[in-house]
C-alpha cells in the first residue's frame, strides 16, 4: 500500500481525523473557493470544483459549508491564494512532496522549511523529488461498497488504469487528465467516493521502521498541521506490524 494510505490509516487509528475535523474542513473549503474562483462557480462546468466538492462530501462536510465556500469565490475582499509545490527529504532518504495553498509565499516557505529542519528532514529544490513520482488521478471508496471484482470491473469500464483493494478501501488510479470523467462514471455506479483528487504516486517505495518511522510520522504530521499545507505525499512503505506499533 502506498505511503499516503498507510499514513492516513495511522492517523485514523489514533483518532487524528476526528480530532482535527475543523482543520480538515478548512482545507477543503479553501480548495473549493480557489477552484470556484479559477473557473465557473458551477461544478457542471468546472471539473476542479466538481472534484473539490466530491472530496468534501466524501469527508461528510455539511452542504452549507460547501455553499459558503463557493460564495467566497465571488468576494472581492477574499485573499488571493497561490499554489506552490515544495519538495524535500525525510529520514532514510524518503522523498516528500508538499502542496501548499497560501496567501503569503514567504511565510509558507519559512514555516515548511522549519518543519523539515526540526523533524529530521531537509527541503530540496523543485524537481529534486517529483521525478520519483507520477501525477495521477486518485479515487477512494470504502471496501464495503462492493466486492474487489465488482470494483475492478467498474473501474475498467470507467477508464481507470489500476485498482488496489484491501480490507479497508478500494483505491482507483487513472490518468491525471481523466480524473473528473472517471470519478463521475464511478459515482454513478457506486455513489460518492471518499476521495477524488490528483495525487503524486511514488514509482517505488522505501521501507522504514523503528526510530526513523517515528521521526517520519512526526514530520508528516507537522506538515499536515501547517495551515498553508493542503497535501503531503511521500514514497515510504511501512509493514502492518510497524503500522500497528505507530498507531498504538
Amino acid at each position: 500500500m502506498a505511503g499516503h494510505s498507510k499514513w492516513a490509516n495511522i492517523q485514523h487509528r489514533k483518532g487524528r481525523q476526528d480530532a482535527k475535523r475543523s482543520k480538515m474542513f478548512s482545507k477543503l473549503s479553501k480548495e473549493i473557493t480557489i477552484a470556484a474562483k479559477m473557473g465557473a462557480p458551477d461544478p457542471e462546468f468546472n471539473p476542479r470544483l466538481r472534484l473539490a466538492i466530491q472530496a468534501a462530501k466524501g469527508q461528510s462536510m455539511p452542504k452549507d459549508n460547501i455553499e459558503r465556500a463557493i460564495k467566497k469565490s465571488t468576494n472581492a475582499d477574499e485573499a488571493a491564494f497561490e499554489e506552490i509545490r515544495y519538495e524535500g527529504f525525510g529520514p532514510n532518504g524518503i522523498g516528500i512532496i508538499v502542496e501548499a495553498l497560501t496567501d503569503n509565499r514567504n511565510r509558507a516557505a519559512g514555516d515548511i522549511r522549519a518543519i523539515f529542519s526540526k523533524n529530521g528532514g531537509n527541503l530540496g529544490e523543485t524537481g529534486s523529488v517529483s521525478f520519483m513520482f507520477d501525477l495521477v488521478g486518485y479515487i477512494e471508496y470504502p471496501a464495503s461498497v462492493c466486492s474487489e471484482d465488482e470494483m475492478l470491473e467498474g473501474a475498467i469500464e470507467a477508464g481507470a488504469e489500476d485498482v488496489q483493494s484491501s480490507e479497508e478501501t478500494h483505491e482507483i488510479y487513472c490518468a491525471f487528465d481523466q480524473l473528473a470523467d472517471v470519478a463521475t462514471a464511478l459515482e454513478k455506479k457506486f455513489g460518492e467516493p471518499q476521495s477524488a483528487k490528483p495525487l503524486w504516486k511514488p514509482q517505488n517505495t522505501i521501507e522504514i521502521e523503528g526510530d526513523k518511522a517515528d521521526t517520519l510520522m512526526k514530520l508528516m504530521n507537522a506538515l499536515d498541521d501547517c495551515d498553508d499545507v493542503q497535501n503531503v505525499y511521500a514514497n515510504f512503505e511501512i509493514s502492518d506490524e510497524e503500522m500497528e506499533r505507530l498507531a498504538s
